[in-house]
Formats: C-alpha cells, sequence, structure tokens
C-alpha cells in the first residue's frame, strides 16, 4: 500500500528543503523525495559559496529579499550554525547603461544602504582592480557571502533526527523531529498520476499525497513531462573557478575584500561575479554568469571552456593581483528560463501540483522565501507575494499527449 502524506515534495536542493521546512512548520505530514544520494554535487545547491545582496533591477526580488535575510537569520538562529557573512558587494557597470542604472534606481527607490564610489577614489576603496574606463560603481554594503552546503544541510537537519550505522549519520530514511515528514534520497520518480491524491512512484517505492511540489532543479523538466507539461528551461553547465593571489591574502575575506559583480564586461554578453577568497586559501571564486547548453545527465560530457579564456583576459586587465590561469575548476548547473525569471505557479492543468523552477543561476539566497512561497500555494493559502512575474502563463507552453 502506498505511504500517504499532505504533500510530496520532489528534488531535496534549497528551494525543496525550504518548502519542505515550512510545510513541516505548518504542521504537514510532507514528503520529500531526492533522487541521488545525500549529499551530492550533480545539481544547483551544492558548493560552498553564494552571494546575498537586495540590489536588483527589479523591486519585487528587492522585497523579497528583505523577508529572506529575516528567514536565513531565523535558519541560523535555529541550527546554531553561521550561514552568513557580510562583506558587501561591489557594483560595477557602464555609467550610463541600462542595468546599471536600474540597479543603482531600486537600491535608492527602496533605501538599500549603499556607497557611492567615485571615480578618482575608486583605488583608495578597492585596491587590486581597475575600473573600466566609463564604468561606475557602488558597494551595496549589507550584501555578503552565504554558505551554500552548510544553508542546504541546516535547512534539513534543523527538522531531521538522524537513523545512525555504526555511529555515523544514514541518509536513505531521515525522519523530520516533530511533524511526521520523512526525506527519502535515492528515489528516482518514474510515474506521476495526476488527481485529487497525486501518486508519485519512484524505483523504490509509491506515494501518495492531497498536493505535490516539484523542485527539481535541471531535472524539472524531465519530471515534467510525466504530467504532459513543458516548459521553455534551458541548463547549462556553469564553470566555477578559483584564481590565485599572487599575494595571498590580496583579495580575502579576512580583509574586507566584497563580492562583486561586473555588468556588461567589455569580454562578453553576460555578467561576471566573484567572491573573496574564503573557501580555499589564497584563491578568489572569480566566473562567467553563464554557460554551455547541457543535459543534466550527461554534463561530464560537456567540456566547453570558452567562457575561462574570456575570464582570463578579464582577470589580466581587471584584478591584477590574480594570476590569470585557474588553479580550480568544479561546475554547477543552472536552469534559464528565457527572461531568466523564476516559475513559482500552480501546474496549468492541476491545481495541486505546484511548480519551483527556472532559478537561472540567482534563486538559493531566495530559498527560504521562495519555500514559504511554495508551501503556501501547495496548502492552498494567498501567496505572500504578487507572483505575476513568475507566472507559467508568460510562456507559449507545449502540452504534451502522453497524458
Amino acid at each position: 500500500m502506498a505511504a500517504e502524506y499532505d504533500c510530496i515534495v520532489i528534488g531535496a536542493g534549497i528551494q525543496g528543503s525550504f518548502t519542505a521546512y515550512h510545510l513541516a512548520k505548518n504542521k504537514k505530514k510532507t514528503l520529500l523525495l531526492e533522487q541521488f544520494i545525500l549529499p551530492h554535487s550533480r545539481g544547483s545547491s551544492h558548493g560552498q559559496t553564494r552571494i546575498i545582496r537586495k540590489a536588483y533591477p527589479e523591486d519585487y526580488y528587492s522585497h523579497m529579499m528583505e523577508e529572506s535575510y529575516a528567514l536565513w537569520a531565523q535558519l541560523e538562529s535555529e541550527a546554531k550554525v553561521k550561514l552568513q557573512r557580510h562583506t558587501g558587494l561591489l557594483v560595477m557597470g557602464p555609467e550610463d547603461g541600462k542595468d546599471f542604472q536600474l540597479i543603482k534606481s531600486t537600491v535608492q527607490r527602496n533605501k538599500i544602504p549603499a556607497v557611492e564610489l567615485q571615480r578618482h577614489k575608486f583605488s583608495q576603496h578597492i585596491p587590486n582592480v581597475n575600473l573600466t574606463s566609463g564604468d561606475a560603481a557602488f558597494v551595496e554594503t549589507t550584501a555578503g557571502v552565504l554558505y551554500a552546503d552548510k544553508a542546504v544541510r541546516a535547512a534539513q537537519v534543523f527538522l531531521l533526527t538522524f537513523k545512525t550505522l555504526n555511529g555515523l549519520p544514514w541518509y536513505p530514511e531521515m525522519v523530520f523531529q516533530e511533524h511526521g515528514g520523512v526525506i527519502k534520497d535515492g528515489q528516482k520518480v518514474v510515474q506521476i498520476e495526476p488527481g485529487s491524491i497525486v501518486t508519485v512512484t519512484t524505483g523504490s517505492g509509491m506515494y501518495r499525497a492531497k498536493s505535490l511540489v516539484i523542485t527539481a532543479g535541471p531535472w524539472t523538466n524531465k519530471v515534467l513531462s510525466l504530467t504532459g507539461l513543458q516548459l521553455p528551461l534551458k541548463v547549462v553547465k556553469i564553470n566555477v573557478c578559483y584564481w590565485k593571489e599572487k599575494v595571498p591574502g590580496s583579495y580575502s575575506v579576512n580583509k574586507r575584500f566584497p563580492c562583486f559583480i561586473q555588468l556588461e564586461p567589455k569580454e562578453a554578453e553576460h555578467d561576471i561575479y566573484g567572491l573573496p577568497s574564503n573557501e580555499y586559501p589564497g584563491l578568489m571564486k572569480l566566473c562567467y554568469h553563464m554557460g554551455s547548453k547541457t543535459d543534466p545527465d550527461e554534463r561530464d560530457q560537456q567540456t566547453d571552456r570558452s567562457d575561462v579564456d574570456m575570464l582570463r583576459r578579464y582577470i589580466s586587465r581587471c584584478f591584477p593581483g590574480l594570476v590569470p590561469e585557474p588553479a580550480v575548476v568544479e561546475s554547477c548547473l543552472y536552469t534559464v528560463t528565457p527572461d531568466l525569471q523564476f516559475v513559482l505557479d500552480h501546474h496549468p492543468t492541476y491545481s495541486n501540483i505546484v511548480i519551483g523552477a527556472g532559478f537561472s543561476g540567482h534563486g538559493f539566497k531566495f530559498g527560504p522565501v521562495v519555500g514559504k512561497v511554495l508551501s503556501q500555494l501547495s496548502m492552498g493559502q494567498v501567496p505572500s507575494y504578487d507572483l505575476s512575474p513568475f507566472s507559467i502563463r508568460r510562456f507559449h507552453i507545449r502540452h504534451m499527449s502522453a497524458l
């Protein structure tokens, strides 16, 4: 007989974990399914660090981040672990560029703490960085670094009691401490039967629930195909590059070097971003904010490194204190929508199926508030935010004939 729950969440990355977290807090019996054995590095939520910021071109993201900061602080308190570090965020871009002006206006309109940097004093405030001719810069002073792996773990562990095997945590079935929820990993979904009660079948079992939330990251369309739906999502592989400091500590978090975003770089179409040397001593994380299309199940066959060549040129020009050859290259997957905005919506055919997808490489820091909104949708509540920018209706969607 299939086990029954109030809600099933497919995908235990940051968005799915926080969705389950909020459902459990609302006393909902919740099953969180993950296709891989936890923890893993195959999706979009692994790695040691992410940028956390409020500076955005769109007001609605800045508004959502207000609550997200508060919810991150709440999780830190609950889990008794430090999940973020204040560094500030340096935003650089063409002074008359559209993106720079939009972000600057949003920061001013929403009274986000920021300091404008005058060109003739730039190097006094930000040493070892060359500001591009024609660029302007400001620092969002409340931004910083999120410790990503710790954050995912905290969202899960706070709610979990571990079974142990030989004194070590045993992951395949982890039980929510107070609210009757369960995490099951190593459970790839192979069938979804919609209805007033949704039935989800994996390679290991069958489960039923009143509602279903799909937060499957790069595998979203593969899971959605089981419900007769495809969204315009593109999966890209990102080369996550770390570059060696010529003088150790030059770009260190301990010397208050900020995170940064370079808008409209001369070398490329998309933004470049970086975080101070932190997780790998003496190595600064500096990456291109786009990658090459890939299949998430065949990501290692995607070997394009043209972005690394571009970053070498950018570093030689703008970050003279770094050796322009990556010391470490890791990988991550983005799931990108055509407009780079999230998908937070009900399935267009089945109202008790909720979709969180297309976070386009900038969704991690929103995890607590996205999880809250997805849990509200699954419980039939009015969401805390206007979700029209994240509606599936903005796409010309393709219904499949599988059902």
